[in-house]
């Protein structure tokens, strides 16, 4: 009710609780209005009201949409124990509510027994924090790629929340034709699920009142196994170390071990079965990486060999190819250091040079012509070990250092 309003008169201890409004000054009058009051379920509230000149009346609070008298003057009324009243002075009275809950939401009205009644009004607002419900909210989940799956998640509170999907690993995934990150609303609705959408989603709801709240629902897609090789041939030389692997993929996890061309099992359990080979597998997710290693490969050795998956959907397998390769030669390098020879004093002949092998890289000289140009000057032809044609042509007469 507000000022200047009327209404029907309730009379409680001679006090009048509702009634008109006059503007007499020298009556009680609200120091300022009521503040409204926002305050999370759980919490208290306290609502105030600030009378000047109060003199000989009295305040009373009432609970206004069901008219309920919860306090006048010095006495609490109500039969609520989280309510209670303190003042001040006679000029401040204030309502408590301890451990409010969404019930106490609403319009409360602070009322002095004048005639005609003055009040005043506030309103209490009692905010919600996200919750998920649970028995509406999916579980985990196992089904089998290609077929449709809904995630749903409720979540309540007040204001009403926001809810929204997004993978616990923060991966884009495949939602209607996109690559999105996050899918707003209450149902994530997966067309022809595939094993890419095997994840942690968490279902997020907020609504503005801390704290938010999630919920990790983990979708598994079921789907047969499946294998790459990626060197279907391998080479390998007598006494040699030769490593063969696969790569496969399946849900539920799959059996994986490796065969002969004979289909002698050779590795059970991921066990390593004597000296002779070493199986190493490797699970990363639905994904398996399978390594078999061959020690000093043998004659026997070489052949084919075979990688199997296994689950309760299906069985798949692979060749790998183990061939021969010549093993390496080595060729023993030597190095003939040139023996000295005297250093003659004076100029050098580079002619003198060349025939001691001391020139260009120690080519050996092996054969050396004379001949004449047409004025008559002589030329020395050289030739150089390991190399028919003739290196170089040497005027005769011509001394170089």
């Amino acid at each position: 009710m507000t000022e200047g309003r009327r209404a029907r008169n309730t009379e409680a201890n001679g006090i009048s609780i509702l009634g008109d409004f006059n503007h007499d000054t020298s009556l009680p009058r609200f120091a300022e209005p009521i503040p409204n009051v926002t305050v999370t379920v759980g919490r208290d509230a306290l609502l105030a009201c600030v009378v000047d000149n109060l003199r000989g009346f009295k305040v009373a609070w009432v609970r206004v949409d069901t008219q309920t008298i919860l306090s006048i003057h010095h006495n609490v009324i109500t039969q609520n124990p989280r309510i209670s009243l303190s003042y001040n002075d006679h000029r401040s009275w204030y309502l408590h509510i301890k451990n409010v809950q969404e019930s106490d939401r609403g319009w409360y009205m602070c009322q002095v027994n004048t005639d005609p009644m003055r009040s005043r009004q506030g309103y209490l607002q009692v905010v919600v924090p996200p919750g998920i419900v649970d028995r509406e909210t999916s579980s985990d989940m196992v089904v089998l790629e290609s077929t449709n799956v809904s995630l749903t998640c409720k979540a309540r509170g007040y204001p009403e929340p926001h809810v929204m999907w997004r993978r616990e690993d923060g991966e884009n995934y495949r939602y209607n034709g996109e690559n999105v990150n996050v899918v707003d609303g209450e149902v994530l609705f997966i067309t022809k699920v595939s094993r890419l959408h095997m994840a942690n989603y968490l279902c997020i709801a907020s609504n503005g009142v801390p704290p938010s709240i999630s919920k990790r629902v983990q979708l598994k897609v079921q789907f047969p196994p499946m294998l790459t090789i990626p060197n279907q041939l391998e080479g390998a030389y007598v006494g040699q170390d030769v490593s063969l692997e696969c790569h496969t993929e399946a849900f539920p996890t799959s059996i994986n071990y490796w065969t002969t061309e004979r289909g002698d099992m050779i590795i059970s359990d991921n066990m390593s079965i004597g000296d002779k080979y070493e199986a190493v597998s490797m699970d990363s997710g639905y994904k398996k990486y399978m390594m078999l290693k061959i020690r000093n490969v043998g004659l026997s050795d070489f052949g084919s060999y075979k990688c199997v998956a296994k689950n309760s959907l299906g069985e798949t397998d692979g060749v790998i190819k183990l061939e021969e390769i010549p093993a390496p030669t080595t060729i023993k390098q030597t190095t003939v250091q040139p023996t000295p020879t005297p250093k003659k004093k004076g100029r050098t002949r580079l002619s003198d040079r060349l025939e001691r092998g001391g020139f260009d890289e120690n080519r050996v000289v092996v054969g050396r012509t004379e001949i004449a140009d047409n004025n008559g000057k002589m030329f020395s032809l050289l030739r150089v070990a390991d190399e028919p044609q003739i290196l170089t042509a040497l005027r005769g007469s011509e001394d170089l250092d």
